[in-house]
């Protein structure tokens, strides 16, 4: 596989756009009509990024990342979180995942927008005493099976692939609980380590609670600090804890026709689906089914009902500061394979919203528009044939077995899995050299905030960095170190986020990668170069994820 040239991200040749016209908001509409079908409030994903999902908080996935395994470098890691906002102390039912939800992780391997493999994690609670105590545990917990441990989740874990067939890979696999505290959880990382479960084809799978590993200033949403980037540098989500669920697989699992060699490039998006309407036949039974590809499997059954879609995440931000607010909650019901025909959204990519409002605030002034290098980043993936970012990054057409005539544009987060993990990672992925990181997947200890805004101001395209963003919102690091292996995440906090000073700051199993950076991948010295730039890109974009949380 040819490794795409960094230097090339910084031209400024520009190619023909993509066709992205089509059914616009009648398919909007659809997607609305979907959304109503399914129970309660919550249809959309990420932190609160849109009206309806803070009434649903199971349901609101945080983050997606995907990035090829630092210590594996023969597997993938997918990480996906939903929750915002945990607060530790928030007894005495604390955070369980939905029984009455699927939460998912999607591959899309040819870029038609349709998953090729999905993984599905379906949750059940089991309680020891429900008649007679009140309380999450009894005692010291020093297992996951243990006496005291009143409140229990596990999971059933299947894989739906390219076939269409469904397989089982756990069955009642342990779910990590939320962290009580020191008096009830001495040692959350040994009840950590035993809720790391080995898949039967290889890998690893790991549910439960989990620092919150986005960091930003959420102030950024006053006005951008109304102008006046000295009143940054606050990380909003210090403290809070989320749901987290990952997965390590090898790079066959997931690449088109098992082939990671010829096919590296792969599409992560993760969703929430729920229960709809039960349709009774005359025999009074309910009948249900799942969509094809893997999207409603595991929930078929006689009075269960349809599956449907209420939540999506894939490139961070994208639904916070690129989607207007009347279209937020029918985004997350479509299916990426929809996205190019929703005029409204693409029109708003081609000509976003942010570029506009730094211009107005700081003077800066916006690109202009259409903005092909933005739907070359989120839409097409980065390759010489999609865009003006010349260069061979990360688009599905670069697979060598992909039909070119089924890609479709479709907001995903791409990996090329053939990009060997860097020796010493740079906060600011792409836009710094560093072709291991976002937009080309997503490592935890990635910038997204401060990369995205840059991005937004045009520097995929012109490979220069906008100085007079470099304050950004000071915050370029989360607050607690990544571990070195799988999952990587940090330990969940247990101190109440409205003290001054936290006494058990969540931490890490372990120190960071190889030690050198507190925010879990090893920064290089190119960190240095950009510095800050891209952390005012953090303020902007800092908008979508986060904000939702606030």
């Amino acid at each position: 596989m040819q490794r795409p040239p960094s230097s090339k991200l910084s031209s400024l040749a520009r190619r023909s756009e993509k066709p992205m016209a089509g059914l616009g908001v009648l398919a909007l509409a659809a997607a609305g009509a979907l959304v109503g079908l399914a129970p309660g409030v919550g249809h959309a994903s990420s932190h609160r990024e849109a009206p309806l999902i803070s009434g649903d908080p199971r349901a609101d996935n945080t983050d997606v990342y995907a990035f090829v395994s630092p210590d594996k470098p023969d597997t993938v890691t997918l990480v996906a979180n939903w929750i915002p906002f945990e607060e530790p102390n928030g007894g005495p039912n604390f955070y369980p995942f939905a029984d009455d939800a699927h939460y998912t992780i999607k591959i899309d391997s040819d870029g038609d927008g349709k998953p090729d493999t999905t993984y599905t994690w379906a949750f059940a609670s089991h309680y020891r005493d429900d008649a007679n105590q009140f309380l999450y545990n009894t005692g010291v917990v020093k297992s996951l099976d243990d006496p005291n441990l009143n409140y229990r989740q596990t999971y059933t874990l299947t894989v739906t692939g390219p076939d269409g067939k469904c397989k089982v890979l756990l069955k009642d696999a342990p779910v990590a609980p939320s962290n009580v505290g020191k008096a009830s959880m001495p040692d959350y990382g040994s009840l950590r380590k035993q809720a790391v479960v080995d898949l039967p084809d290889g890998g690893q799978s790991f549910a439960g609670q989990a620092d919150d590993p986005f960091f930003l200033d959420l102030r950024v949403f006053d006005l951008l600090y109304g102008g006046n980037l000295k009143e940054s540098g606050h990380d909003t989500l210090t403290g809070y804890n989320v749901n987290t669920i990952a997965i390590q697989v090898p790079k066959t699992s997931l690449a088109l026709k098992g082939d990671a060699e010829r096919n590296p490039v792969i599409g992560v998006w993760s969703t929430t689906d729920r229960k709809g309407a039960v349709v009774a036949d005359k025999g009074g039974e309910g009948k249900s089914g799942g969509d094809k590809g893997g999207e409603g499997k595991g929930g078929e059954g006689k009075g269960e009902g349809d599956w449907r879609q209420v939540s999506r995440l894939g490139n961070p931000l994208v639904n916070e500061v690129v989607v207007p607010i009347k279209y937020k909650d029918a985004f997350n019901a479509l299916t990426p394979d929809q996205d190019h025909t929703v005029t409204p959204v693409v029109d708003k990519v081609k000509d976003p919203i942010v570029p506009k409002l730094v211009q107005s605030i700081y003077g800066i002034p916006a690109p202009a528009a259409p903005r092909n290098d933005l739907v070359e980043i989120f839409l097409t993936g980065i390759c010489k044939a999609c865009g003006p970012v010349q260069a061979d990054l990360n688009s599905q057409l670069l697979n060598k077995d992909v039909k070119k005539d089924g890609f479709v544009p479709s907001e995903e987060l791409r990996l090329n899995m053939g990009v060997a993990p860097a020796a010493a990672p740079n906060r600011l992925g792409v836009l710094a050299g560093d072709l291991a990181g976002f937009p080309n997947g997503r490592r935890l200890a990635d910038d997204v905030v401060d990369i995205t805004l840059q991005a937004a101001e045009g520097a995929a395209q012109t490979g220069t960095l906008v100085p007079a963003l470099a304050a950004g919102d000071g915050v370029n690091a989360n607050d607690h170190a990544f571990g070195h292996h799988f999952p990587y995440v940090a330990l969940p906090n247990t101190a109440a986020v409205n003290q001054a000073v936290s006494d058990n700051p969540g931490g890490s199993v372990e120190a960071g990668f190889g030690g050198l950076s507190v925010s879990g991948f090893p920064v290089a010295g190119a960190a240095a170069m950009a510095g800050g730039v891209l952390v005012s890109a953090a303020g902007v974009l800092a908008l979508r994820r986060r904000s939702a949380r606030s």
